[in-house]
């Protein structure tokens, strides 16, 4: 299962904000710490706010703050929220494909799509920042980034 790079920066911005608190974020702020584009976080933002995962309050001192406590959001929920989850055409509502009507595949894939979102169903934000105080000194930059070697 491939998950786009909104989906995977939705997550970003929903962890940031969780071990913030109640704490406003902004998105300059959230894109600093992660390296990454803020016209594409503000699209995600955007997304995240009409899904009703963030609560926006604008104006000066105005910022981000998770609009439900982390352990009401599900993972799953984000998933699908921020993902076009037709994974084969006859997934989709124009459906053209002429092997329909006595393909298998569809069902094994919708069953793997269930089971991969069952998964992701078990868990919340708050599964995801377990080690706050491990968060909050990756984001001031004051431990560094460790990346596994897979040849080792």
């Amino acid at each position: 299962m491939y998950l786009t790079q909104q989906t995977d920066y939705a997550l970003r911005v929903l962890i940031f904000a969780a071990i913030n608190d109640d704490s406003l974020v902004n998105i300059a702020t959230i894109a600093d710490a992660y390296q990454i584009s803020k016209s594409h976080l503000m699209k995600v933002v955007t997304a995240l706010v009409k899904g009703g995962f963030l609560h926006s309050v604008r104006g000066k001192g105005g910022g981000l703050r998770l609009a439900r406590p982390a352990v009401e959001i599900c993972v799953g929920a984000v998933v699908r929220h921020m993902e076009h989850l037709t994974v084969v055409e006859c997934f989709g509502e124009n459906n053209q494909c002429i092997l329909t009507p006595c393909c298998r595949l569809m069902d094994i894939l919708h069953g793997g799509m269930k089971a991969f979102l069952s998964h992701l169903d078990g868990y919340t934000l708050a599964d995801l920042i377990g080690n706050r105080q491990a968060h909050e000194l990756l984001y001031q930059n004051k431990i560094p980034i460790v990346m596994e070697n897979s040849e080792s």
